[in-house]
């Protein structure tokens, strides 16, 4: 009898169950419908044509080639040039993922045509103030030590369309003179050790200047202060882990990091070791900017902090409201990048961005923030600060520091407009 009644009290009645179970029958209809209504949205997994047949054989692209489905990911140029061999050609930054630049669209800028060189008749030359002048073949240079780092390259004209106001290009030709890839080489100080290192007229001093000359038609030449540059720069023969593409230099360039793309000269043959610059064409009547007051701005070779949004920028459209990443490169010729900052709202307020490591000196950071949109217009800003806690300026700032007489080492804030249709614009 007790057993009975317990069993009365602890489990439901018949009709008790019906309901219970009705309810959860009732539940799983619901939840069953919600899951068909889902599924009708979706399509059985096809077999594609792709998937029915064996694929292209091995070997037939030697050298491998993009998928033709990225056939517009390629270098543009912002205009056309008056002479095919002075051109440059700009890197789809927008497109490009991590920091590294494939070397097939790293940005090209030319004075006199891509030359056709001989690796084996291909000489660079050390001499000047220097006690042992001497000659080297590229073997000779493939037998020193070498060390691979990665920097970016930035061409002093990069943005500068953008000094009067918005160009309203898209993000390629306004920043797509800019490229980031890991170079290999022998340093200019182990060079400079094989000439037996500065003569005796020098008094030792590393506080003189390098001439470094290109063999190209236009014998591209810059004039290099040797204390600023000795233990950073590199003789490169190769990029990305291959030898240097034709455009990039093939077989020989300088790179100095941080410093503007013209003195990176490429075709590398011969290194003047001189106690002052020499005034070249592309340090006097090029690659000088004329200040607002009248002066000029000579060997200005660093180049200053700087950022930009590649993702999303001109040219894309916000399909849906919702969250959406906001993306871009920062950079700096003085160093690494400390942070960057990103606003929604026009500069009005400012959230901290994170940085994909590792932070590089004088390479290409990417950074990443958080972004919600509404579907209201919106203008979307970076602000990099560098590790000597410069920070980029507003073009405001810029301009009242330096006029609009220059189109050299535009650094100043880029701002991107998000319509209420998603169209992002240069405005």
């Amino acid at each position: 009898m007790t057993n009975a009644r317990n069993t009365s009290q602890d489990r439901p009645t018949s009709r008790a169950r019906r309901r219970l179970l009705g309810g959860f029958a009732a539940g799983s209809l619901v939840a069953s419908q919600r899951a068909g209504a889902a599924n009708a949205l979706l399509k059985p997994l096809e077999i594609a044509p792709w998937s029915r047949a064996p694929g292209a054989p091995i070997l037939e692209h030697p050298y491998g080639l993009p998928s033709p489905h990225e056939a517009d990911v390629v270098r543009r140029s912002a205009r056309a040039w008056p002479l095919p061999g002075t051109a440059s050609s700009m890197t789809p930054l927008a497109d490009l993922f991590g920091t590294i630049t494939p070397n097939g669209l790293v940005y090209e800028r030319h004075h006199g045509g891509v030359p056709d060189i001989d690796p084996d008749q291909h000489r660079l030359v050390l001499h000047g103030l220097v006690r042992q002048p001497k000659l080297f073949t590229m073997d000779d240079l493939l037998r020193l030590p070498s060390e691979s780092r990665i920097h970016f390259i930035e061409c002093s004209g990069n943005t500068g369309g953008e000094w009067n106001g918005p160009s309203g290009q898209p993000v390629q030709l306004t920043h797509g003179l800019l490229s980031c890839c890991e170079w290999t080489g022998v340093r200019l100080s182990t060079l400079l050790e094989e000439v037996g290192g500065l003569s005796a007229s020098s008094d030792g001093r590393t506080d003189g200047w390098m001439l470094a000359e290109g063999a190209d038609a236009a014998a591209m030449t810059r004039s290099l202060p040797l204390e600023r540059i000795l233990e950073r720069a590199l003789v490169v023969y190769a990029q990305n882990g291959e030898r240097l593409r034709p455009e990039n230099g093939y077989p020989l360039r300088l790179i100095v990091p941080g410093f503007e793309g013209n003195t990176h000269v490429k075709w590398l043959r011969r290194l003047k070791f001189v106690d002052a610059p020499l005034q070249t064409r592309e340090e006097t009547s090029k690659y000088t900017s004329l200040l607002a007051n009248g002066t000029a701005r000579q060997f200005a070779f660093e180049m200053d902090a700087k950022s930009v949004i590649t993702q999303p920028s001109p040219g894309h459209r916000l399909t849906t409201q919702g969250y959406y990443p906001i993306s871009g490169f920062a950079w700096s010729g003085r160093g690494s990048i400390r942070k960057v900052e990103v606003s929604s709202d026009g500069g009005a307020s400012w959230q901290l961005a994170r940085l994909d490591g590792p932070v590089r000196d004088r390479a290409l950071t990417r950074f990443q923030a958080d972004w919600h949109w509404q579907g209201a217009p919106a203008a979307i800003l970076s602000r990099a600060t560098d590790s000597t806690g410069y920070v980029q300026p507003t073009r405001e700032a810029l301009v009242a520091a330096r006029g609009l007489n220059s189109q050299y080492h535009y650094n100043a804030i880029q701002q991107w407009r998000v319509e209420a249709s998603g169209e992002v614009r240069n405005a």
